[in-house]
Parts: structure tokens; sequence; C-alpha cells
């Protein structure tokens, strides 16, 4: 599973850079899947270890990462999107885009990650 993380955090860096220079660089909060996809990075590569226990221990901090981003990207999207369709706007459908994209993908991720620790605790390796 860290090479998925691995993985998952290249491709929210990769959002949340998009979403930042596709906005003409105004908008700095569109690099907040950036930041995710660097602490996914980082503690993800931390997971690769021959140390059981080491590995365990950053891929639990992993999938907590990845709990919160996605409860914090679909909570904004939903608001957001609420906010403005009462204020009788039209939604910021960048904004739209890259916070149900972060979402799908780090729901995608927790779920995965999730298997993967019912499946390790089934097999006997934990």
């Amino acid at each position: 599973m860290a090479k998925v993380t691995l993985v998952v955090a290249v491709l929210l860096i990769a959002l949340g850079l998009a979403g930042f220079f596709g906005t003409g660089s105004q908008h700095p909060t569109a690099l907040i899947p950036t930041w995710f996809g660097v602490a996914l990075g980082i503690f993800g590569s931390l997971a690769i270890s021959p140390s059981e226990k080491r590995r365990k221990l950053f891929m639990h901090v992993n999938v907590t990462i990845g709990l919160i981003g996605f409860l914090g990207a679909a909570v904004k999207g939903i608001t957001g999107y609420g906010h403005a369709r009462s204020a009788g706007l039209e939604p910021d459908r960048i904004a739209l885009g890259s916070q149900g994209a972060m979402a799908a993908l780090l729901l995608i991720y927790v779920l995965l990650c999730v298997r993967s620790f019912i499946d390790a605790r089934r097999s006997g390796k934990v």
C-alpha cells in the first residue's frame, strides 16, 4: 500500500498545481490538494520499510491524513455549493471540481487502505 500511497500523492500534487495554475495563480487555496499530496508522499516513503512496525505506523498515519482530507474536501465542496446556490450565484466550477476530485481520490484511497488492513489482519500478518 505504500506504493499506492505514493501514486495518490503524485495525483494530489498534480491536482493542486493544475488548479492553482489553471486559475491564473490567483487562489492559493487551490494548492490544498498539493499539501495533502506532499504529506502523503513523505509518510508514504517512510512506510517503505522492512520494519513491520514502522510500516504499520506510517500507513495508519497516511490513512488518517487521507480520511481528514476526504472529509475536508467533501464538506467544503458541499457547503460551498450550497452557499452559492442559496445566494443565487453560480458555484465556482473549478473549485468545485477540484474539491470533488480530491474527495473522490481520497475516498478511494481510504477504502483501499481499510481493505488492505482487513486483509492483513485476516491473513495473520498482524
